[in-house]
């Protein structure tokens, strides 16, 4: 049996892996927080790959907490860049596969097409360099690995954006929401399935991949169409990212460019209001 370690067990993306690896035979998936694994820890991790003969590691922890970031800088390198390049280092010495989950902030989003692969570099803040410098280290100390850098995700569990729209359309009767930062949300189920596909066919097309659902939207626009189809009565007013000032800077345009994915892993990607309606159902 194949052991598949999936760090950041409790957080949405593990759950929806947990959701759809069930009765998947030959493959025994750990789950694992900071209180089973700190993965900011060499020797931790190592330890815990022999015991466990690890085999493949989906890598879903990280500190996002884009805001929290920009003071709480060191907790954000140490899970981001360190833990990063610790299960590298792991699964380069026990011969384990890797896939980096990675985002979307490491662009500074003044581009006005979808972002590709290639495209340069430039976090406005903490969280999105720590994200970008995890992904060089995997890079450097295992470059047959997978790097799949995803937005706005969100799911029917833990908190999000979903959530908290959800949450407040309940309990108010109007809502601000910003509209000209522009990206595409992004179902974690969605892309756990490709996880999964990328596993369990032991894909070796290794490098950086872009994945979101498809279509563009604002913030403005998603909470929209989750109160349309929750038929909440709860009145959305757009507003300009500087009349709702954050700590962190966000990129103004963040939609990626997903032609190499579907490509390379021979797939389809769902429309993100298509998604959007299949979570709903879920957690309803």
């Amino acid at each position: 049996m194949r052991k598949i370690l999936v760090t950041g067990g409790n957080g949405q993306l593990a759950t929806c892996i947990k959701d759809m690896a069930i009765g998947l035979n030959g493959y025994g998936f750990i789950y694992v927080d900071l209180d089973e694994l700190d993965i900011t820890k060499q020797a931790e991790v190592n330890s815990f790959f022999e015991s466990e003969n690890i085999s493949f590691c989906v890598n879903c922890a990280a500190y996002t907490a884009v805001d929290k970031a920009e003071t709480e800088r060191e907790i954000a390198v140490s899970v981001n860049e360190t833990g990063a390049q610790n299960l590298a280092k792991a699964c380069n010495k026990y011969d384990a596969g890797l896939i980096q989950i990675s985002t979307d902030f490491v662009f500074d989003g003044k581009k006005s097409s979808p972002y590709i692969e290639e495209d340069s570099t430039k976090p406005l803040g903490v969280y999105g360099l720590t994200k970008l410098k995890g992904e060089q280290e995997v890079v450097r100390f295992l470059p047959n690995s997978f790097i799949i850098r995803t937005s706005w995700l969100y799911s029917e569990h833990g908190q999000n954006f979903l959530k908290t729209m959800l949450r407040l359309g309940s309990e108010r009767d109007n809502l601000n929401v910003v509209a000209d930062q522009i990206g595409t949300p992004t179902y974690a189920g969605d892309l756990a399935q490709i996880i999964l596909k990328i596993i369990t066919e032991d894909r070796t097309e290794y490098g950086i991949y872009h994945y979101s659902n498809e279509g563009v939207a604002s913030w403005y626009d998603f909470t929209k169409a989750i109160f349309r189809l929750e038929q909440i009565d709860c009145r959305v007013n757009p507003i300009r990212t500087d009349a709702y000032p954050t700590p962190a800077k966000r990129p103004a345009f963040s939609v990626m460019d997903k032609a190499k994915i579907k490509k390379e892993m021979d797939i389809e990607i769902p429309h993100w209001r298509d998604s959007l309606m299949k979570c709903l159902q879920k957690a309803r």
